[in-house]
């Protein structure tokens, strides 16, 4: 209202003054966004520190029920390559069948493999179950060892300096020089960069991957499987299994994560064979105790874990 009573507009805001109000606007969201990942970090945290204990102990308890694995059985990290293929939906009496045939038949090597027909390659792996499947897939892992990663071939990049990644390459002597040579291209590098060009090929997921990177290149990389997930749910370790079913695919790399974060309390040239004979301890659990149903808790090592027992301290 002026001085005469007549109604006058508001007065318009500068274009510099609704800028103003739209960056303080726009901190103020970062401000909330921030404080909700610094929350939920936290709590990440907190969960993790939660299941430290009960998972450190779980290895020993398991440790001193079964005694070292030494796991994964296999004379070449090639080998351990082309049953962490054949074991997928099966179990490992089945692949030692498959693998013996192989053998057998003198192929166990990138080129006599990779040289066999498709139907050829099916009928000796049979035993492994899903086998006209499992032999597509092990010739496209095949034909990335052969043809993307000869002695023709430069390394993609050299691994960041770790002893403990020319273990697995020991045992290789006895294969061809060109196996060996193409193995260790194909494992050069990153862990992360490596697993991704694993996850590249066809046929070959999470699981898989992490088993090669862990049992046959070297690298720290913990592997999640079936038992993994059966036995953190019913010890409550994972806070999303309570919602997941132990076979989903989902809330894979959290639990991976869960797992390498928590389980690093040893020194990086023990970790290695740490993280194989943990995985290892867990199939024994799974297979004999934490069964889908009818599970033995009554015998099971790790009974003091579960929740509610006096003895999960």
């Amino acid at each position: 209202m002026d001085s005469a009573g007549r109604r006058t507009r508001p007065a318009r805001r500068g274009r510099h003054q609704n800028w103003a109000i739209r960056q303080r606007v726009l901190c103020s969201r970062y401000v909330r966004c921030s404080l909700i990942k610094s929350r939920v970090a936290k709590s990440a945290n907190r969960k993790s520190s939660t299941v430290a204990s009960p998972l450190r102990r779980a290895y020993d308890l398991m440790r001193a029920r079964f005694g070292h694995q030494h796991w994964w059985p296999g004379d070449t990290p090639f080998e351990v390559c082309v049953g962490a293929i054949l074991t997928q939906n099966t179990n490992w009496g089945n692949v030692e069948r498959a693998i013996a045939n192989l053998k057998a038949a003198r192929v166990l090597e990138p080129e006599k493999l990779f040289a066999l027909s498709e139907k050829r390659l099916a009928d000796l792996i049979c035993p492994a179950g899903y086998f006209n499947v499992k032999a597509r897939r092990l010739r496209s892992f095949l034909r990335v060892l052969v043809e993307e990663c000869d002695a023709d071939h430069e390394p993609v990049s050299q691994r960041a300096a770790d002893v403990s990644s020319a273990e697995p390459f020991k045992t290789c002597r006895q294969d061809a020089g060109s196996t060996l040579a193409c193995l260790q291209r194909l494992f050069a590098g990153e862990t992360s960069a490596v697993r991704d060009r694993l996850l590249r090929i066809s046929g070959i997921g999470p699981e898989t991957a992490d088993s090669m990177l862990l049992y046959a290149g070297g690298h720290h990389s913990f592997v999640v499987d079936a038992y993994t997930k059966r036995i953190f749910q019913r010890h409550e370790w994972n806070p999303k299994s309570k919602v997941q079913s132990p076979k989903s695919s989902s809330g894979y790399d959290e639990l991976k994560q869960l797992c390498e974060s928590v389980l690093n309390e040893k020194p990086v040239l023990e970790r290695l064979d740490y993280w194989q004979d943990y995985h290892a301890q867990l199939v024994m659990v799974g297979k004999h105790f934490c069964r889908t149903r009818n599970p033995l808790c009554d015998q099971c090592p790790l009974k003091p874990l579960l929740p509610g027992n006096k003895d999960n301290l």
